[in-house]
């Protein structure tokens, strides 16, 4: 993958991220605070959360193709950086009640639910692609076999 695939590919995730974030500090806020008001200012905060969490993404470019350890390996360390951020981010934040251990771990949980999420989403998304363009192939083999 050139770098210009793969910086579409991470603007593709920034959007998939935030949607994803405010739909987690939506469920979160309904469950655990369901009548605080925000400012405008906070409706930023998941795009900068998603912002911040394709950068640690990065890890996985390569010029050339990763075999599949290697790509294990890459996504491995992915995780654990964007998992330090969003904790990060959390610790200092005033806002989040960080000294609850269920709080943390909830913080954790989400960001491998959404990794996950992403991961599948943008895998879905791939096969689809692979599947239209061997469709297309096999149709122009057909034409050069006739």
């Amino acid at each position: 993958m050139d770098l210009k695939q793969f910086l579409v590919q991470k603007l593709s995730l920034f959007f998939m991220l935030t949607t994803l974030i405010t739909l987690v500090i939506c469920a979160f806020g309904l469950y655990l605070d369901a009548d605080a008001q925000f400012g405008y200012n906070e409706l930023l905060t998941p795009v900068r959360i998603a912002a911040l969490c394709v950068i640690p993404t990065l890890v996985t470019y390569s010029r050339h193709e990763l075999t599949p350890r290697q790509m294990k390996a890459r996504m491995a360390l992915e995780l654990a950086l964007i998992e330090a951020v969003v904790l990060a981010l959390a610790f200092t934040s005033p806002a989040i009640d960080t000294d609850r251990a269920s709080v943390v771990a909830a913080i954790a949980g989400s960001v491998l639910g959404i990794y996950v999420l992403a991961r599948l989403f943008s895998w879905l998304h791939d096969s689809a692609q692979a599947r239209e363009l061997n469709a297309e192939l096999a149709r122009f083999q057909q034409l050069f076999e006739e």
